[in-house]
């Protein structure tokens, strides 16, 4: 199993929505094996036809042949791709360029060694620019990446990227009067909190089942407090876990559940039964990935103004790639790469942007309205692997049901630290 990123069923859902306001794009057809054609190449993508990301690419792979005449056997593979590449390598079939996420690219090829190192990609000129790939993919969103078996981070060139906040209505009253602005460190947030208590609204949304957005308050307190996750997890002792800033972050996420501060009924319902609370105004924060502002995007009443902070206590946002990916025996591969390049245009990027309403790396291409805090966010100097990148089975083994307990208030901070330290002990022991 690979690290833990967002739920690929939001991703989906958030994808379909933008889609269906936007209609289908043609449907591309594709085979596998290399491209005949010179300059020609295959290509496999995990959006579907009717995605606007796919809307996106296909009016650039229409350009790119209209201008080198090469052309692109594309398949719109959807999300099955990670579980196909593997078998279409093992039996020299394979594409000679697909997409997906980072983790998903690491975790079924680069680890294996089966992933082209794509650091000549960065050196290639964006055409019509006069630059090179390096100066509009910043160089840190492949620094957080681990390195597969040759020592290379650059088996991915990303086109989109997602990252996790807390976001808001800037333009409900009473988020406003009791926030006038951004809270700097706990203790403001928590009196932030207490306000909005006050005034009969509840501060977080939460959906109670979920151990994934609900650990990012952990995973962003231990990041501010200096502690890695990864680290913390591959301590075989357990004795990380002893570390006073661990017990002090979850002595902090245990405020907002002691403190009644996480809206009435979330340990007994279900995604996205609590998301549509939060769109309704019935809290005021909702931590998720920055697709969330595409699922809501037909349920938030008129006058709805996005707005997003990281907890504050965070010291690095966390970020997770889209991006393309070359399989190392492709056949094509050169030809793979020069549309890398050339979809990195900003003309054809900023569709990313434009029609998917999502972020992409170049930090010169604005972000949608809704998400400008979040791309403001991103313009930090290092960027991070949501909970550090931890990869595995040690997330539900140790981490994810213990947390839940803490999180529905069934257990103390103490004992939340204690138990996922000796869950830890024991499953290294069964790890061998």
């Amino acid at each position: 199993m690979g690290r833990t990123t967002m739920p690929a069923a939001r991703i989906i859902g958030a994808a379909t929505a933008v889609a269906l306001a936007l209609g289908a794009s043609a449907c591309g057809s594709g085979s596998e094996g290399g491209a005949k054609a010179a300059g020609s190449f295959t290509y496999w993508s995990m959006w579907r036809a009717d995605e606007p990301q796919a809307k996106v690419l296909k009016a650039a792979i229409d350009d790119f042949t209209a201008t080198t005449g090469a052309k692109v056997d594309v398949t719109w593979a959807g999300r099955d791709i990670a579980k196909k590449i593997g078998p279409a390598i093992a039996a020299n079939r394979a594409p000679d360029l697909w997409d997906e996420s980072d983790d998903k690219v690491y975790g079924t090829t680069a680890a294996a060694g089966q992933a082209l190192d794509l650091s000549p990609v960065l050196q290639l000129q964006v055409p019509e620019e006069n630059v090179p790939v390096s100066q509009v993919v910043p160089a840190k969103y492949f620094e957080m990446l681990p390195k597969d078996p040759s020592g290379s981070n650059h088996y991915v060139i990303p086109y989109e990227v997602v990252t996790n906040a807390m976001f808001y209505n800037a333009a409900d009253p009473a988020i406003a009067a009791a926030m006038p602005s951004p809270p700097t460190d706990w203790a403001g947030l928590l009196k932030v909190c207490d306000a909005l208590k006050t005034a009969g609204k509840a501060c977080i949304a939460s959906e109670g089942e979920d151990p994934w957005s609900n650990a990012l308050y952990f995973d962003y307190l231990l990041n501010g407090a200096g502690v890695n996750v990864a680290q913390l997890a591959a301590d075989k002792s357990g004795a990380t876990w002893d570390d006073p800033a661990v017990l002090a972050a979850a002595q902090q996420v245990e405020q907002l559940v002691k403190g009644g501060h996480l809206i009435e009924g979330y340990d007994a319902t279900k995604y996205p039964a609590q998301e549509t609370n939060w769109a309704g105004g019935k809290a005021a924060f909702y931590m998720d990935g920055n697709y969330v502002t595409a699922e809501v995007a037909n349920q938030v009443p008129a006058g709805w103004r996005t707005a997003s902070m990281l907890p504050p206590t965070a010291k690095t946002p966390d970020a997770s790639l889209f991006g393309f990916a070359i399989p190392k025996r492709a056949k094509n591969a050169a030809a793979a790469q020069k549309f890398i390049a050339f979809f990195l245009q900003k003309k054809h990027l900023s569709g990313i942007s434009t029609t998917a309403l999502n972020l992409t790396p170049r930090s010169d291409i604005p972000a949608p309205a809704e998400l400008a805090d979040v791309q403001k966010a991103l313009e930090a100097p290092t960027v991070r692997l949501g909970f550090d990148g931890v990869a595995g089975s040690w997330l539900p083994k140790v981490l994810n049901e213990n947390y839940l307990d803490f999180w529905h208030g069934k257990t103390t901070a103490d004992r939340f630290v204690a138990k996922c330290k000796a869950d830890q002990v024991t499953y290294w022991q069964t790890q061998g």
